[in-house]
């Protein structure tokens, strides 16, 4: 696990220009100074991401925002004050400090709090913000541990901090403030429901923006193997017969059909709550991966807490074309 002195030399790394892989409550970043071109450049070297496509700017606390952006509405400030340090990315207008290479060209920028002792101490001892997507290869499956950063970028990374397994499993909730309503952009660690418990009134979860966030490509999160969705109750069919056509089939189960038996390479058995599936869902995914599956079943579960935030990692993960 992480020590000090191994803060201080991921610090140091940042300092030199170089990339640390880091510990979040939601999946591990792939961080680098966020006022360094050149470090926030090899960022989308090295994961082989789109340079349109922005990265989130890591602080320290929410007494750092205006460092880092303009034109902070209220409706922000209110948002950070409940949910930070936490799974929310707030989108507002960037400021002097942010390079045009970690927006993707845009004038807003995304901004949160990390909600792990391991971040915020590397972010207390670099002392400014720390661009971090997801320590992984564009578009495949984000890393929940420190082992799948290592096993996926391997010496391409300068420095991996080991914080253990993340609590929430799931990226951030990105939620656009620089409209006249809040919008989630991105469903997310933070749920809707809790959103408007805060605010008093709905959120909408719009199907296009043009503010563009992370995780919007049309294929993202996903594993190498096929996913196909289906309802529920057709899992097990489906299975069989992708199966019977010569597939080595991986099953998500779904609490409804626990102890139904199924015809499959591998099946994993969803757990009935969302928090532990969410937390487990990535690593589910790499588990049916290692096991040699090509295909992989699954149904979506109802979109409601964090299940919208699972739902859209599936919808994403099999893509615009894998659905049964």
């Amino acid at each position: 696990m992480t020590s000090t002195s191994d803060i201080e030399k991921a610090a140091g790394v940042l300092r030199a220009g170089g990339l640390v892989a880091l510990p979040t409550e939601t999946v591990y970043g792939l961080g680098a100074n966020a006022e360094d071109p050149a470090a926030v450049s090899r960022i989308f070297q090295v994961k082989g991401r789109p340079p349109s496509h922005p990265l989130i700017v890591h602080i320290g606390g929410a007494q750092h925002l205006d460092d880092w952006v303009q034109d902070v509405p209220a409706t922000a400030r209110l948002l950070a004050e409940h949910f930070w340090p936490g799974p929310l990315t707030l989108v507002l207008r960037r400021g002097r400090r942010v390079p045009l290479e970690a927006t993707g060209g845009l004038e807003t920028v995304a901004v949160r709090v990390p909600d792990h002792p391991v971040a915020l101490a590397l972010l207390s001892a670099f002392g400014g913000g720390v661009t971090a997507p997801s320590a992984n290869r564009f578009g495949s499956v984000s890393p929940t541990t420190a082992g799948h950063v290592r096993t996926e970028l391997g010496e391409a990374v300068d420095f991996v901090l080991d914080g253990g397994p993340c609590g929430v499993g799931v990226e951030s909730t990105i939620v656009d403030v620089t409209g006249e309503t809040p919008a989630i952009l991105r469903p997310g660690g933070v749920t809707r429901e809790d959103l408007e418990a805060v605010l008093g009134y709905p959120v909408e979860v719009p199907s296009t923006s043009h503010v563009r966030v992370p995780g919007q490509h049309p294929s993202h999160y996903a594993p190498s193997a096929r996913v196909v969705l289906v309802e529920p109750e057709k899992v097990a069919v489906e299975a069989r017969l992708a199966q019977e056509q010569g597939h080595r089939v991986g099953v998500l189960l779904p609490p409804s059909l626990a102890g139904t038996p199924v015809k499959a390479h591998a099946v994993v058995d969803v757990p009935a709550s969302l928090a532990d599936y969410a937390r487990e869902l990535y690593g589910f995914l790499r588990e049916l991966d290692q096991q040699g599956c090509d295909l992989i079943v699954a149904s979506l579960p109802a979109e409601e807490g964090l299940g919208l935030a699972i739902a859209n990692r599936l919808r994403r993960a099999a893509g615009p074309r894998s659905i049964a």
